[in-house]
């Protein structure tokens, strides 16, 4: 075990933030700690690194391990470029290379015991020199920099003239050469493309020290965590597996709570009407058995019911016209600015139903195309045509449709006049704003929040094509289900950019792949373009090497005959029926991948894991269902024999007050036959009575 929480608590005012959180960390493990915003991830974090006290609780570190730390916000101010920055985490390294060359010179100088001394030292500096990676420290440092983004002509760049996010990941290069025995990280992909965030997990994967990161990106934490740590309203609750097992084994717990929280609630009900009806008899013996059964019941440990931060999120969204089938035709379509070429000679087809997902590097353009599609900006040449009766709904990562000015409330209202208040407050309720906070200014909200607005807006619009721009941007895991959920519900048509792998992987339906100034076109989810990809990079590497033979001398072909191909290919489909769908009688260049990306492995898993013959499976199935039906028989039974009880005790204490209301008459007063009839009448009620209470009380402990 590397690290420790113990009981951590810490509340700020009445709100408490964590309440008694305990959890370990052992060595090399990658552990990452999820929760809605709010939840006290990046508290917990900033307890474990000492920037915090804790209420209560400890904090251990082994002896002698080190621990590292990237906060969410970075302001590094260094006048260094941003290679010699990372240079500097390879201080010790370098001292000791320039004191090995000092010796190498020193040495040629010496004799004797002074030469003997330097070599020993000379010896003892190599291997150290060789065990901190001392001769290759260099390439690391540019390994790293490539890793996380930055090109070579970004290394001379001062540090003072970075962006935040930029000065994030030269912090998170610095973090990562530094090699502490333990990492904690807070949204490390926050600031990265899909290529810095896939070689971040692969490099966290193969880091030998224990991570503990916060995220929000579900397909990162799916390949780097091996335990997930869960912090929901205050609480703590650690699970085994990546996030889809931690997923999947949290319905289950709440699953399992719900059914305990509602049989416990049906006990107490029961244990009411019990109680109730013991009183009801009036009969000394019931009186104190109902005493006890009161006493017994305000001693139960009464359970909470289960909640979700998504109970009282519910978006629907739904067009109020439904489009033709060709949603969206492009033609042509050109954009640069300046010398800076972003995509040209653009050919795309959006269909009704389709949810296609835009993806790329960073700065290729992916906005652009979005704010072109809504006439935000003019492209160069090339013409987009609309099917009929599209409406386009459009939610921009920048929320430059949001007023600062306005209040929530005007905002929705203004956009939409003919709603009344109360359908504004529900929708405004359905994305968590209520009371008071429907009246706050734009201008002051959160990202997150104003995401959550214009999500809203979106919500009324009816539209029937969506074109969103980083819709996940700012959400927190919980918010980005919800999403996702109502997106697949969706009837209409979406087209939208997006970073969030896991989010893509869940909605999309076709993938177009910004990469060399065109569109490739991929049909299937992220899992699917990720398998896909792999296969043409392979299938570029042989035609790379066909085409070197074809450009050797005598052969006829120019030095633009491999890219010519290459670019020839990447304007094909790639389709998960297999093949590629490109120009008009292409040979299709993908096959044999029919189904390949709809079998999950829990369904694989399932298939391949029972028993060689069913004969005992269906024999078990077959006793299973017997024994269940006589155990529903006998209940039934019982539920009928407390019904005739529960209806002779009723007709037999409406006999007993109608022979006292005839006891209380003159004429059967001075009646003394009468009066002994009666009375013998009555104690035969009470002594039936008196066994149908026993027999009343058992059956309904039974029921």
């Amino acid at each position: 075990m590397i690290l420790s929480c113990s009981h951590i608590s810490k509340a700020f005012g009445t709100d408490v933030v964590l309440n008694d959180i305990s959890f370990h960390i052992e060595d090399f493990e990658k552990a990452a700690i999820v929760g809605i915003n709010g939840a006290g991830k990046s508290t917990l974090l900033k307890i474990i690194v000492g920037e915090m006290a804790p209420d209560d609780g400890t904090v251990t570190l082994s002896r002698g391990k080190t621990l590292g730390y990237l906060a969410q916000h970075q302001d590094l101010t260094s006048h260094r470029t941003i290679y010699d920055e990372l240079l500097e985490v390879k201080r010790s390294v370098i001292d000791m290379e320039e004191r090995i060359r000092t010796l190498e010179l020193e040495m040629k100088h010496a004799q004797g015991q002074e030469l003997e001394q330097m070599l020993e030292t000379y010896t003892r500096l190599t291997h150290q020199f060789e065990l901190n990676n001392g001769y290759s420290y260099q390439s690391e440092i540019v390994g790293v920099l490539k890793g996380l983004g930055f090109g070579e002509e970004d290394f001379g760049r001062e540090i003072s003239t970075l962006s935040g996010g930029q000065k994030t990941r030269v912090s998170l290069g610095k973090l990562l050469l530094s090699r502490p025995d333990i990492i904690l990280l807070d949204e490390p992909t926050n600031h990265l493309d899909m290529g810095s965030i896939a070689w971040l997990e692969t490099y966290l994967l193969n880091y030998k020290g224990a991570v503990v990161i916060v995220a929000h990106d579900r397909y990162f934490l799916d390949r780097t965590a091996t335990k997930i740590i869960e912090l929901d309203m205050g609480r703590g609750m650690v699970f085994q597996g990546n996030y889809t097992a931690y997923s999947q084994k949290k319905a289950q717990v709440r699953q399992a709570q719900m059914k305990a929280w509602l049989n416990q609630q049906q006990e107490i009900r029961h244990q009411e009407e019990v109680i109730a009806k013991l009183k009801s008899f009036n009969r000394e013996k019931s009186i104190k058995r109902a005493e006890s059964r009161e006493k017994m019941l305000a001693k139960i440990d009464v359970l909470e019911k289960p909640t979700e931060a998504n109970d009282e999120m519910n978006l629907r969204l739904e067009p109020d016209i439904i489009s033709g089938s060709d949603v969206m035709t492009i033609r042509n379509l050109s954009k640069s600015f300046g010398d800076h070429h972003l995509f040209s000679h653009i050919d795309i087809d959006v269909k009704r139903g389709e949810r296609v997902a835009v993806i790329g590097d960073n700065g290729t353009g992916k906005t652009t195309l979005l704010k072109i599609i809504n006439q935000m900006l003019p492209a160069d040449s090339g013409e987009i045509i609309l099917g009929t009766r599209v409406h386009i709904g459009y939610y921009d990562q920048d929320h430059q449709v949001l007023h600062m000015e306005k209040t929530l409330f005007d905002e929705l209202q203004d956009a939409y006049p003919t709603l009344n208040n109360t359908r504004i407050r529900s929708v405004l309720a359905a994305f968590l704003f209520t009371g008071d906070d429907v009246f706050k200014r734009i201008g002051d909200l959160s990202g997150g929040e104003r995401g959550r607005v214009s999500l809203a807006k979106l919500m009324l619009s009816n539209a029937n094509f969506l074109i969103l721009d980083e819709p996940t941007n700012h959400l927190d895991i919980t918010s980005k289900e919800i999403l996702e959920h109502a997106l697949n519900q969706y009837t209409g048509t979406v087209l939208y950019v997006s970073h969030d792998r896991y989010f893509i992987n869940r909605t999309a339906t076709r993938i177009l792949e910004l990469t060399g100034e065109t569109f490739i076109n991929y049909i299937g989810n992220y899992d699917y373009y990720l398998e896909k990809r792999e296969l043409m990079n392979d299938l570029y590497a042989v035609r790379s090497q066909d085409n070197i033979g074809k450009n050797a001398p005598g052969n006829g072909a120019g030095p633009g005959g491999a890219r010519s191909a290459g670019t020839a290919y990447s304007t094909g489909d790639i389709s998960s029926e297999g093949g590629s769908q490109g120009a008009k009688g292409r040979t299709p260049l993908l096959s044999g991948a029919v189904g390949s990306s709809a079998v999950s492995p829990s369904a694989m898993a399932l298939t391949s894991a029972g028993p060689s013959s069913g004969k005992p499976e269906v024999r078990d199935v077959k006793q299973d269902w017997k024994a269940q039906k006589e155990e529903q028989a006998l209940q039934r039974k019982k539920q009928n024999a407390l019904k005739k009880t529960e209806e002779e005790i009723a007709s037999l204490e409406e006999r007993d007050s109608a022979l006292d209301q005839q006891l209380s008459r003159p004429e059967i007063a001075s009646d003394v036959g009468k009066l002994m009839e009666i009375h013998k009448e009555k104690e035969a009620v009470r002594e039936r009575l008196e066994e149908l209470y026993e027999v009343w009380e058992t059956l309904a402990e039974d029921v």
